[in-house]
């Protein structure tokens, strides 16, 4: 006698994020988000749909120079290949080269009037929206936030409602968190506040491209206090913890803060500093080398580029087309 258990298999998904481009990521954006992409993209399923971007429609949302946001553009893209994204198993592309024109219907890009961009200043949310929405192919985007960001979704869920509902239709499913494991890391100079690509100190921020003399010069500068030995006391002692929570991400350790702190109990913030350096430099290290090659192949990353902005245009087409015809502006 034997019995056969039938499984359902899960449902394909569409996980969708995006990145602005404007400067390179810290350590901060490779422990909070990117590593977390990476691992969503290699742990998808064959039936899964992996799209990442770098919006640049959200960039201008602030006064930007164009001609270092046509470079960012361009090292934004190559830091997402230098960490992991793979574009055989993702879709990798530039937000600003497929959203509009499509939605539109216009031919090129240049047929776009950047007057109309101005929405991004009043109704950024919006923006977050429209690419979670019209990337959603048959199925529901999957988003990865943090835990304390599972509110920017709900814009986009209402709008998917909204729509749902005044349509009778079920065109939009309602778009899902992936709630991800997100290190707080906080700047190197002012740990009261997260580390950040616009703070006004260099030194505050460790760059994924930093060549190791640049890490230790920082970590070296790195805020902590006057008591001699180390603990982990994240609200008195915010500068050691935060070099400590460093130590913990860059290691790939199963131990946790405080336990690695005890280890450190007997050692002073020189010991701990050097520690914390080496830690970092294994972790950024092969990422600014594979930065390097990557960005001096311009003709390649303008390839990536390019299949990726019509794998995009292509899932965005199929969502327009929907719309259009069921509210009455498809062909006729």
């Amino acid at each position: 006698f034997s019995s056969t258990l039938t499984q359902s298999k899960p449902k394909p998904k569409t996980i969708f994020s995006g990145i602005q481009p404007t400067g390179v990521p810290h350590l901060g954006n490779l422990l909070g988000a990117l590593s977390n992409w990476v691992e969503l993209q290699n742990n998808a399923a064959p039936s899964d749909t992996v799209i990442y971007s770098t919006v640049g429609y959200h960039a201008i949302t602030m006064p930007q120079d164009p001609k270092v946001l046509r470079e960012d553009r361009l090292n934004a893209l190559a830091c997402l290949l230098a960490v992991g994204i793979d574009p055989k198993r993702s879709i990798l592309f530039l937000q600003d080269q497929s959203k509009l024109a499509v939605s539109r219907n216009a031919n090129s890009e240049e047929e776009v009037s950047e007057s109309l961009l101005n929405l991004g200043l009043f109704a950024y949310p919006v923006l977050q929206a429209a690419d979670i929405l019209l990337y959603k192919r048959p199925r529901a985007t999957h988003v990865p936030v943090g835990e304390d960001q599972q509110q920017h979704l709900e814009l986009s869920r209402d709008i998917a409602e909204l729509y749902n509902r005044t349509h009778k239709s079920n065109i939009f499913p309602l778009p899902q968190h992936i709630i991800t494991p997100a290190k707080r890391i906080l700047s190197l100079r002012d740990p009261t506040q997260k580390m950040s690509k616009s703070a006004p100190n260099p030194k505050s921020r460790i760059l994924i491209t930093d060549e190791f003399s640049q890490i230790q010069a920082k970590i070296r500068s790195a805020v902590t206090d006057s008591a001699p030995s180390i603990s982990y006391d994240p609200e008195n002692r915010p500068g050691v913890a935060n070099l400590l929570t460093i130590l913990a991400s860059c290691s790939g350790t199963s131990k946790s803060v405080p336990e690695i702190a005890q280890e450190y109990s007997s050692k002073n913030h020189a010991e701990l500093k050097a520690d914390v350096t080496e830690a970092v430099e294994r972790l950024v290290g092969p990422i600014r080398e594979n930065y390097r090659r990557i960005r001096n192949d311009e003709a390649w990353l303008r390839e990536v580029s390019d299949d990726g902005i019509r794998r995009a245009r292509e899932i965005a087409a199929q969502t327009m087309k929907q719309i259009k015809h069921q509210i009455g502006l498809g062909p006729l």
